[in-house]
């Protein structure tokens, strides 16, 4: 992806590769390699064959110069859940761009859930992000990104900050979806109408596979969020749902409706939880 390359080293440098197979039972995690802070905890198995993985970046927060990478292969019949403990944090820097790049891979015949909590860009924060799903014949994939602009329940606002988002998924060679979004603090798309309409937080929630049955139950939900919007769409096989909202937690538990809705039609499996939501 070389998101940061040719850029110099000022900060931390964290990369995690993980891969996960299934044995024949379950899936396990096949291959694990990590360098500087960024790690998982043990796998869990909640509901059985699919495996739950909670990522971990021990220093709390992303300040400008860091650089975080995490590659994941998700392997023929495995199924894999990934989310994290806590919101990201990325901290003000004097203009030094934070690098975070993810790339999934899942193969056919495999299942990708990526349900990280939400991402928090502190006032004059410079980051640039970049994920990319790549889905091989037959893959499935649910997964959503949360962005909180500032820290709205401490009085911060966003203001003289600067994010860089991509977001894509291809299947095979082809794109399924691609997203680039470019906010600055003085930015007039976060007041306005056609724009974030003042909102402190946006997210984009994904399902491939999806049919309009999935998209009639997920309207059908009538999900609602405090002061804010929740809406949804089908485009030809891909379901895409987007939050507006004043507050992280009614977005995140619109996100996770949602995903209630949708991963038993998708996958045939009620939701499970991940535990670490409920600590």
């Amino acid at each position: 992806m070389g998101l940061a390359a040719g850029k110099a080293l000022t900060g931390w440098r964290a990369h995690l590769s993980l891969g996960f197979s299934d044995d024949g039972h379950r899936t396990i995690l096949s291959h694990r390699k990590h360098l500087g802070p960024l790690v998982i905890q043990k796998p869990f198995y909640p509901e059985g064959e699919p495996c739950h993985i909670y990522l971990l970046h021990p220093p709390g927060g992303v300040v400008g110069g860091d650089q975080l990478r995490l590659d994941v292969d998700v392997n023929v019949k495995a199924h894999a859940l990934l989310t994290t403990p806590a919101a990201s944090k990325f901290y003000r820097s004097n203009e030094t761009t934070a690098f975070l790049e993810q790339l999934f891979k899942v193969a056919p015949n495999a299942t990708l859930e990526w349900l990280p909590q939400e991402t928090i860009l502190f006032a004059d924060s410079h980051v640039s992000m970049q994920t990319r799903i790549q889905l091989e014949d037959n893959a499935s994939f649910i997964g959503w990104e949360l962005i909180c602009l500032g820290r709205p329940a401490s009085g911060e606002k966003y203001v003289l900050g600067n994010c860089r988002q991509r977001f894509s998924i291809w299947r095979n060679a082809s794109p399924l979806l691609i997203e680039t979004t470019r906010l600055h603090g003085s930015a007039a798309v976060l007041n306005q109408k056609w724009g974030l309409q003042g909102a402190n937080v946006m997210g984009t929630c994904i399902a491939v596979n999806a049919d309009k049955t999935t998209l009639k139950a997920v309207r059908d939900a009538d999900i609602k969020i405090a002061d804010g919007k929740f809406t949804s769409t089908l485009i030809n096989d891909v379901l895409i749902c987007r939050v507006l909202a004043m507050q992280a937690e009614p977005a995140r538990n619109a996100f996770i409706q949602a995903w209630r809705i949708i991963r038993p039609l998708l996958l045939k499996r009620q939701a499970s939880m991940p535990r670490i939501w409920s600590t």
